[in-house]
C-alpha cells in the first residue's frame, strides 16, 4: 500500500498516475461496490482491517484531503453524506469514523 500513498502524494489533479482508487473507479480493478452516483463511488475495502470497512472515492481527483479546490466544497459535504448513509445502510448506526487519505 505504500506505493499507493507516494502515487497519490505526487498526483496532480488531472495527471494523476492510476492508483487503487482510478483503477476501482474505471472498473479495471474489481469491487464490491455498494453505492456509486455522478459524484462518488463506495465500495468494500478488499483488504479490510476491520468488520466492516468501506472506501468513499471522489470522481474528482483530490490527491490529499488538505489539497481541495474552493469548488469541492459541495463534494466533500456530500461525500460525508454518503459515507454516513453507507455506514447506516452496514449496520454500523453511529459507531463509525472517518480515515482520510493518504494516511498521515
Amino acid at each position: 500500500m505504500g506505493n499507493e500513498v507516494a502515487k497519490t502524494q505526487h498526483a496532480a489533479p488531472g495527471k494523476a498516475a492510476p492508483t487503487i482508487f482510478s483503477q476501482i473507479l474505471d472498473r479495471s480493478l474489481p469491487a464490491v461496490i455498494l453505492y456509486e452516483d455522478q459524484q462518488c463511488l463506495v465500495s468494500r475495502d478488499v483488504a479490510s482491517q476491520a468488520p466492516v470497512h468501506f472506501l468513499v472515492i471522489p470522481k474528482k481527483s483530490i490527491p490529499h484531503t488538505n489539497q481541495p479546490e474552493e469548488e469541492d466544497q459541495q463534494l466533500l459535504g456530500h461525500l460525508l453524506l454518503v459515507a454516513k448513509k453507507t455506514a447506516k445502510a452496514e449496520g454500523m448506526g453511529d459507531g463509525y469514523q472517518l480515515l482520510h487519505w493518504p494516511p498521515e
